[in-house]
């Protein structure tokens, strides 16, 4: 198999959902999109901020997710928020639908990015972290970067 990362052009991140879970099991996904859908993407007009994903007659949909009509759209441009179909195997719908039912996790969207002109998406199985939870990895955060500034100052007095 070859390595999709060198065509891998990363259209949108969701960070906040990197802030307010935690993360495991990722998965690669493709979307059914119509041609004004794909052409907001290639110009980054894309949000998936408070987006999700859920299980429905044995099929995967995405909730939430913001794709900005398309400027040059006519009447037959797309609605900004629909529900889009996911693009996975039988086997991967059952084995994550399991997963969020059971173990009360939440499909998450990361990422939106393209290869070879394919609209992909990066999902990862969610658990909700506390208020201090959330606290604690910014101190972390905040502790290494004063880490690495020590490190940096550091290295640059021995010189």
């Amino acid at each position: 198999m070859a390595n999709n990362t060198s065509h891998k052009k990363i259209i949108v991140n969701n960070r906040k959902a990197r802030h307010d879970y935690f993360l495991d099991d990722f998965l690669e996904v493709g979307l059914v999109l119509t041609g004004t859908e794909i052409k907001s993407i290639r110009l980054n007009h894309v949000s998936l901020d408070d987006s999700y994903v859920v299980f429905r007659q044995n099929e995967a949909y995405i909730l939430n997710m913001y794709i900005a009509p398309y400027e040059k759209g006519n009447i037959f441009n797309h609605e900004p928020r629909r529900t889009r179909k996911l693009l996975m195997h039988k086997r991967e719908i059952h084995r994550y639908a399991q997963k969020v039912k059971e173990k009360r996790l939440t499909l998450v969207p990361l990422e939106l990015y393209l290869i070879k002109g394919k609209a992909k998406l990066l999902l990862a199985l969610g658990k909700g972290k506390k208020l201090y939870d959330k606290r604690e990895a910014l101190k972390e955060r905040d502790n290494q970067r004063n880490l690495d500034k020590a490190m940096k100052s550091h290295i640059k007095d021995i010189k």
